[in-house]
């Protein structure tokens, strides 16, 4: 963890100089050298840093804990100062910027600890000269899992359960058509089963007599060019030790000569990096006689480098029945499963979440267990995923260890996040990159925001198949993700070794020696009693999942005790009122929690002048004072219903208020005033999610909803307009403008006519448009031509359209189109059929009428060779926007 180390302490330093700069200056170089080194050595594969590593975190954490401190201490002593005693640090502030040599006793102490992390740093900076003395290896030329004879594929055919559908398709691929050279990429996480299906294809007797010729390589991570052309050609046909003395370029040349004009099947296992392939791929002949190359790997960008023509195979988790198939053949082979275990069995092949190498070492395990008894199997069923860590499991572990000790420096603590989640949830990846940012993982990088970054880090991992996508968005943009509990379990056992997080259930309590380590807490069971074992001025990071009525008396006294706390989501406990102690946790940058009934914010929340995350969940109306608009670094704002108190137009820019330059999201406003001089505040928002509620007397002007045009980097924009009487008249003749970069809006409830849809049409950018509860009013829409030029995802929940007239030219890029209640519409346009990019037509609740018109639309487009278009129909309860 010395690279999130490093990268937390030096954003402390660029926002806080420290106690005398002199020294941070010097210590911000220290750091940075570091930084580079650690990149540096992800670049070219190298070990000589990993030594070094837990020295490295250790002194970062150091350095940041006086600076943090030190700056604790000064707010806390100005806070409570008055008179005199205020006077006094505000002239000893001034001073230490002219004559640096005066400090107070306690800044002494600062500089001295500062001072010893930076001979630390210079002591750890001099032990890596001297191991990169000669003795670095070259990139790619790693000694470890070397590609050879002694990993050539093994000759007998393994028995595989639940990969029946995989076998077919892979083998429908590697014997039919085309006929020129494919790349067929089977991509999974580790221990999924790709080799398995790579193998049982290599193996079988019809691939081997179909092709001329075969050949099979481990590349894995660490890899000899040498060593693998070497391993390729004699595979194809020539044996011997005179191999070994040829060059790279003899044996590469060989290869080719041997597949020349033969049909043949080239198996590259664990495939970790591009290079790889750009090594090898020009000496595969294609001579059009439908010669294969499998290719596996646990990266979705090298199985897309190799061939971007084709889609690769992904691979799927096991059903819970296929898990129990495979388990009772690992334990028992071709013998009968006792039916006293048999229930017991199925348990345990569930609770090994559908990953074939779980299953095969647990039925391992069993198979040694004595004379089978019952106990024995109860007690593995209710502790799998810690046994498979625990135990005899070196073969999974050193395979899920393989992608851990793989990532890039910049990658592991992101990745050993994901442990802080509870077992099986699914997790928010705008939460998750929230929290990351708040973390300090994420080293800025221009012109990228943070919040890139770390999606860009996020797709990394996604790649990798180290995270699960669960669910998209309209957009396409991973919406949720959940992690395999294997890989979760690796999480928290070396996020504990490495003093990065300590996860707190009925199950686990901190160690004696990890009471005064451990910077992050994760609570997922009543675990505030444990809290009072360890030293508390340690903790960065709490994150509750688990409520119960003392938490929120008990979290009273963080405050005293966490005072260097930088994220608290507290979002599972209900407070009844604001937890005013937060307010001097003044290093929050993620403030997460919920409440019940209305609630207001003191102005004192300004006090929290680092908090970037603010979320505050259920209840009624919160109340939100005018102080908000002075905390500078606020990047996102999301409540269920926030009142806002505004700035008058002549503080907007006044020496009170800031330009809330950061702030990217704000979601669930009531009401919110959209003048100019608010959105001057915001200039940078990309999300905005504002409700109104008509009182049927406010005239349409006053909304100002043509004021959105000057959020010029405005993304996504949700606008809902609700009547206190939903039979009452919404504002006539609202005016409306949207800026040119806005690419998703949702609209709801504002019966604008269909005359002005060309506003929307118009929009240069937009992807997403849904129209809810009577956006629009009429019985008629005509789109124009020329519009609507860039939108995929359409939505329409409109019970008063009754005519739609399309041409293919109106919508040229839409690929999804959903339907809800439109009772009063005759039938979907045949037009939208030919639509060349349509995949999805999905209907709610609509008249059969509707219906049938899909179906058409579908099997018009099927007879013309079009297979690609699917019809889905739902009923209510299925209906989410």
């Amino acid at each position: 963890m010395a690279y999130a180390a490093l990268v937390s302490l030096l954003q402390t330093i660029e926002e806080f100089p420290g106690p005398v700069r002199q020294i941070t200056v010097v210590l911000q170089g220290k750091a940075s050298c570091l930084l580079g080194i650690l990149e540096d050595s992800s670049r070219k594969s190298s070990s000589s840093i990993k030594p070094l590593d837990g020295k490295i975190r250790d002194a970062s954490f150091e350095a940041q804990d006086i600076i943090d401190t030190h700056i604790s201490s000064q707010a806390l002593s100005k806070s409570a100062g008055c008179g005199v005693g205020s006077c006094f640090w505000e002239i000893i502030s001034a001073l230490q910027d002219i004559f640096p040599a005066i400090h107070l006793c306690q800044t002494w102490t600062d500089v001295k600890g500062l001072q010893k992390v930076i001979d630390e740093f210079d002591s750890i900076l001099e032990d890596l000269s001297k191991v990169n003395d000669g003795k670095e290896e070259a990139p790619g030329q790693g000694s470890s899992l070397a590609a050879g004879s002694s990993k050539s594929a093994p000759s007998n055919k393994i028995a595989v359960v639940g990969l029946d559908p995989d076998m077919m398709h892979i083998k429908d691929r590697l014997t039919g058509s085309p006929l020129k050279l494919d790349i067929i990429s089977i991509v999974g996480m580790g221990g999924i089963g790709k080799t398995t299906l790579a193998r049982n294809h290599y193996n079988d007797s019809l691939i081997e007599y179909y092709f001329d010729t075969r050949a099979w390589v481990v590349v894995s991570q660490d890899y000899h060019i040498k060593e693998m052309f070497t391993s390729l050609v004699g595979s194809t046909r020539e044996v011997g030790d005179e191999l070994n003395q040829r060059s790279i370029e003899e044996l590469a040349l060989r290869l080719y000569k041997n597949l020349k004009g033969r049909r043949y099947l080239i198996v590259m296992d664990d495939v970790w990096d591009t290079k790889v392939w750009d090594e090898v791929k020009r000496f595969f002949p294609d001579d059009n006689n439908g010669s294969r190359i499998i290719l596996t790997t646990r990266q979705s960008k090298v199985a897309m480098y190799a061939n971007v023509e084709s889609p690769s195979h992904q691979m799927s988790l096991l059903s819970p029945e296929s898990s129990w198939d495979l388990l009772r053949k690992t334990v028992f082979g071709k013998k009968d499963c006792p039916s006293a275990l048999e229930k017991i069995g199925r348990i345990i092949a569930q609770n090994c979440k559908g990953l074939p190498l779980a299953v095969v070492v647990i039925g391992g395990l069993l198979s040694k267990a004595h004379d089978n008894k019952q106990e024995d199997w109860e007690h593995i069923a209710s502790n799998v995923n810690s046994i498979i860590m625990r135990n005899d499991s070196d073969q999974l572990e050193r395979i899920l260890y393989l992608s851990y000790n793989s990532l890039p420096h910049h990658l592991k603590a992101c990745f050993l996040y994901m442990g802080v989640f509870p077992e099986d949830k699914e997790i928010s990846v705008s939460q998750l990159i929230k929290l990351w940012v708040a973390e300090g993982f994420v080293k800025p990088l221009t012109p990228k925001s943070f919040e890139e970054v770390a999606e860009d880090y996020f797709e990394d991992l996604s790649d990798r198949s180290l995270i699960q996508v669960q669910r998209r968005s309209s957009n396409g943009r991973v919406k949720t993700c959940i992690i395999h509990d294997m890989l979760r379990e690796l999480c928290i056992k070396e996020a504990q070794e490495e003093k990065f997080i300590q996860v707190i259930n009925r199950h686990i309590r901190l160690s004696p020696q990890g009471r005064n380590n451990q910077r992050r807490m994760s609570i997922h069971s009543n675990g505030l009693p444990y809290i009072e074992e360890f030293e508390a001025s340690y903790i960065r990071s709490l994150l509750y999942f688990y409520n119960n009525s003392l938490l929120e008396s008990q979290l009273s006294s963080l405050p005293m005790r966490c005072r260097l706390l930088k994220v608290l989501d507290a979002l599972t406990i209900h407070f009844r009122e604001f937890p005013i102690g937060i307010v001097e946790l003044i290093h929050l940058r993620y403030l997460g929690f919920s409440y019940r009934g209305r609630v207001k914010f003191p102005a004192s929340i300004s006090k929290l002048l680092n908090l970037q995350t603010l979320i505050v969940l259920r209840g009624s109306n919160l109340y939100l004072p005018i102080s908000i608009w002075k905390m500078p670094k606020l990047r996102h704002l999301l409540f269920t219903n926030g009142v806002f108190d505004y700035p008058c137009p002549t503080q907007v820019l006044g020496k009170d208020l800031v330009v809330l330059q950061n702030l990217q999201t704000l979601s669930g406003a009531i009401n919110f005033r959209c003048t100019k001089n608010v959105f001057e505040i915001m200039p940078n928002l990309k999300k905005l999610g504002v409700s109104y509620i008509h009182d049927g007397h406010t005239n349409s002007s006053s909304y100002e909803f043509d004021n959105f045009i000057y959020l010029h980097q405005l993304e996504t924009l949700k606008c809902l307009f609700t009547a206190e009487d939903f039979e009452a008249a919404r504002p006539s003749h609202v005016n409306l403008a949207f800026p040119p970069s806005l690419k998703k809006l949702s609209l709801k409830g504002f019966k604008i006519p269909w005359e002005k849809m060309t506003i929307f049409g118009s929009l240069p950018n937009l992807e997403v448009l849904k129209l809810t509860e009577i956006a629009f009013e009429g019985s008629l829409w005509e789109p124009r031509e020329g519009e609507f030029t860039k939108l995929k995802f359409l939505l329409i929940e409109l019970r008063s359209l009754e005519h739609w007239k399309v041409n293919p030219e109106h919508f040229p890029q839409l690929q999804h189109l959903c339907l809800c209640y439109c009772f009063k519409l005759v039938a979907i346009p045949f037009e939208i059929g030919e639509i060349q990019t349509l995949e999805m037509l999905e209907l709610y609740e609509c008249p059969d009428s509707i219906v049938e018109s899909a179906m058409l639309i579908q099997e018009e487009q099927q007879s013309m060779g079009n297979d690609g278009l699917r019809v889905r129909v739902f009923s209510t309860s299925d209906y989410v926007i």
